[in-house]
């Protein structure tokens, strides 16, 4: 007897074939029909014709502190999600000695725009190693599969401190204790080695996070792991530093998928050829034997902030001063025409890899554009926007606004559909639906993908560039990992705000449109409407990749 049986499907397998109808069928956490199935099952679903299709992987997320107190993984299997990758940007939590505990989520709580009461109250520190953290989530019982990266910054705090943020270069013996660590967890089962280079990237106290302050010769020597063990993927938010070049250079050192997260390579129109520029460089690196690709985001990238917290700012020098302030000293700095100054001079002279340009038009309050509201008041408007309430929520709107520009780089080879940030930027925003705005946006609105080409992208695509096996697919053999959706509403809900972290954290969250249910490993997770109560999820934590 099966154990499940979703009947009178649609079917979109995740290979980029036309779809068919067909029954699917599960036992034992694996597909196992996929036609006319005959038979009884524990349990049947009649799809009446929606579709079915592989869950979404997720391959840019930071749950790694959430899932110590929340297996749900809350809001991304709801939203169709049934694999994470978390680690992203090198800023996990493990390996991290007890000394270290509060630093790192500390520099969380900054420079992944998260909640840090939530995280100081919420955070379960069961571990120390990575092997150790790893059984944790075990324990823990996940919603959906888990895969992790080990995080250069996190390993750089382990073994350097707090001098791992201020001291550019280790020592001999602290740069072997790295790499060995980097090493411990590939053998405990990471899924490989993230970093970053990213200017963006300050954590607590306006501090670089510890990755951005390290030399190339470092970095080099911590992915070496990768080719000694033969095992694992490269990422890294790389900023202006690490061009597509670099990024093959270290493809071709270990042998191994190199991954690219960047404002760089996303579209801007402010310059609207460099993104492309950025795929074709990639593409290049592919025709010479080298797997190098980016993190392309589907969604509009946009970011809620204040003046307490400028996040999408502090790559301009400028905010060098607002970063190591206290918060009663901002309205002060922000007064000082020398700020002003020099601010102004930044945006005439914008170095790579910064977010904000100086078009004023990007901002938004209250939905109308600083521009707009700086010129109703006849003000210049860098001196309207530093004169309001340090509390008044702006959005930035800044790369991925363009429809025209934007698909292209969806549609390019070299591109993975990534970076949801699920976890993150919770205080500020909510793309954990990134996979359903696909569906929504992408195929039924603009009609740039089909259906069967976009499930593909989200599925079997990303799970095959990172080596993930057994997911992504709905065929005999393959993990029942199912998403069920009526693509003709399928989508999200508005952003909404919550209170339901520890402490009484907020967020912001969206619910899901459109989906009549959730399936990881043959269990149900998510109907649609609630998440199932489960004593444990029935995720898996992945530990076993593809060479």
């Amino acid at each position: 007897m099966h154990d499940l049986i979703i009947r009178n499907a649609r079917v979109v397998d995740g290979s980029g074939a036309p779809a068919f109808s067909a029954d699917v069928a599960v036992r034992g956490g694996r597909i196992a029909e996929v036609g006319k199935v005959a038979g009884a099952a524990r349990e049947t679903v009649d799809a009446d014709g929606l579709t079915v299709m592989p869950g979404i992987v997720d391959v840019h997320t930071h749950y790694d502190a959430q899932l110590t107190w929340d297996r749900t993984l809350s809001p991304s299997p709801s939203l169709g999600v049934t694999t994470a990758v978390v680690g992203n940007c090198g800023f996990g939590i493990a390996p991290c000695p007890a000394a270290q505990r509060e630093t790192v989520v500390k520099n969380l709580s900054v420079v992944e725009g998260m909640d840090l009461d939530a995280l100081l109250t919420g955070t379960r520190w069961e571990f120390e190693s990575f092997a150790e953290y790893l059984a944790q989530l075990r324990r823990v019982g996940p919603y959906a599969n888990v895969a992790v990266l080990a995080g250069h910054s996190t390993i750089r705090s382990a073994v350097m401190g707090e001098e791992a943020s201020t001291r550019a270069q280790p020592t001999a013996d602290e740069l072997a204790r790295m790499q060995a660590l980097v090493r411990e967890a590939l053998e405990a089962g990471a899924i490989g080695f993230a970093s970053s280079f990213s200017p963006n990237h300050a954590g607590f106290g306006g501090r670089p996070m510890p990755s951005t302050i390290a030399g190339e010769q470092e970095l080099l020597a911590l992915a070496q792991p990768l080719k000694k063990t033969n095992r694992g993927i490269f990422v890294m938010a790389t900023g202006s530093r690490a061009t597509p070049e670099f990024m093959e250079s270290l493809a071709a050192a270990t042998g191994r998928p190199a991954f690219m997260v960047t404002v760089l390579a996303m579209y801007n129109d402010a310059a609207p050829e460099a993104a492309m520029d950025y795929y074709r460089r990639c593409e290049q690196a592919h025709a010479r034997g080298h797997e190098v690709y980016i993190h392309a985001n589907c969604h509009p990238l946009s970011f809620d902030f204040t003046l307490k917290e400028p996040y999408l700012m502090y790559s301009h020098d400028a905010f060098d001063r607002v970063k190591a302030a206290r918060p009663e000293a901002l309205a002060a700095i922000y007064a000082d025409p020398a700020f002003r100054k020099r601010f102004r001079e930044n945006l005439a002279h914008p170095k790579p890899g910064i977010l904000f340009y100086g078009d004023w038009s990007k901002l938004e309050l209250d939905e109308r554009p600083v521009s707009e509201l700086a010129q109703a008041a006849g003000r210049d408007p860098l001196d309207w926007f530093f004169d309001q309430p340090l509390d008044a929520q702006f959005i930035g709107k800044l790369f991925q606004n363009h429809d025209a520009g934007v698909a292209p780089l969806l549609r390019h080879p070299a591109g993975v559909i990534a970076l949801s940030d699920a976890g993150a930027h919770i205080i500020f925003m909510c793309d954990a639906g990134f996979g359903l705005y696909f569906l929504q946006h992408w195929v039924r609105e603009t009609g740039a993908f089909t259906l069967e080409e976009a499930v593909r992208r989200l599925t079997a695509d990303p799970a095959a560039k990172y080596r993930i096996p057994d997911r992504g697919r709905i065929a005999p053999g393959a993990c029942a990992d199912l998403l069920l959706i009526d693509p003709d509403a399928v989508g999200l809900s508005p952003l909404e705000r919550v209170r339901d972290l520890p402490g009484g954290g907020a967020r912001i969250i969206r619910s899901p449109r459109g989906v009549h249910g959730v399936w990881v490993n043959g269990v149900q997770v998510h109907d649609g409407r609630d998440y199932r109560a489960l004593e444990r999820g029935p995720g898996d934590v992945l530990t076993r990749f593809n060479v």
